[in-house]
């Protein structure tokens, strides 16, 4: 059994999403990042960095925080949805790394300054939209030539850059930036047809 930490944010939904596609028996664990759960001692002891969501796994005794590192987590236990070795290995994790060094931290700039921010910031919200529109044409550009992020398979690249797609579309309300990505929009319905990522975007939400 493992024990996944979550909330319901784009980060989180990508633990959820890996644990329904690998079929993985897990149990969830809410913390409400909005009541700072996440600075509780119980959690920093897995999570130092404060962030969901991590996991424990009961199995092995492990712990593990940072989405890039549990996904890779899962995959490898597994063996599913990240190719064991050779050059299919490394393009999944490059668009891994894409995900989370890039198109993650950007849009969560942009949505915070344009969602959450207290004041209107002209200059912050130009910066983040203009960096936003440049990694959606990289993500355009892979995406006319492949099915899938990595190449031909689904993979743990696909979950991870999903949720965030799907909260620029929704919660950030910036569907506009996505109007000239047909192959983007093509691959964010085919994924979305899944039913593990359908169940996976509905974990933690019983808990708000």
């Amino acid at each position: 059994m493992i024990t996944l930490h979550t909330w319901t944010t784009p980060n989180g939904f990508k633990a959820s999403i890996a644990l329904e596609e690998l079929g993985l028996p897990y149990k969830v664990n809410p913390i409400n990042i909005g009541a700072d759960d996440q600075f509780k001692p119980e959690f920093l002891k897995i999570s130092p960095n404060n962030k969901i969501p991590a996991i424990v796994d009961d199995e092995t005794g492990i712990s593990v925080f940072e989405t890039g590192a549990i996904l890779v987590y899962l995959a490898e236990k597994t063996g599913k949805l990240l190719p064991a070795s050779g050059e299919a290995r490394y393009k999944v994790l490059e668009w891994l790394n894409w995900q989370m060094g890039g198109l993650g931290p950007m849009l969560g700039q942009l949505g915070h300054f344009t969602v959450f921010a207290p004041e209107q910031v002209p200059y912050a919200q130009n910066r983040y939209k203009t960096e936003a529109i440049r990694l959606l044409k990289v993500l355009k550009t892979q995406l006319s030539k492949h099915p899938y992020v990595a190449g031909e398979d689904y993979s743990i690249a696909d979950i991870a850059i999903y949720p965030w797609i799907n909260t620029l579309r929704t919660f950030y309300k910036q569907e506009a930036l996505l109007e000239a990505t047909p192959h983007i929009n093509a691959w964010f319905a085919k994924v979305g047809e899944r039913p593990a990522v359908q169940k996976g975007m509905t974990i933690g939400k019983e808990a708000r």
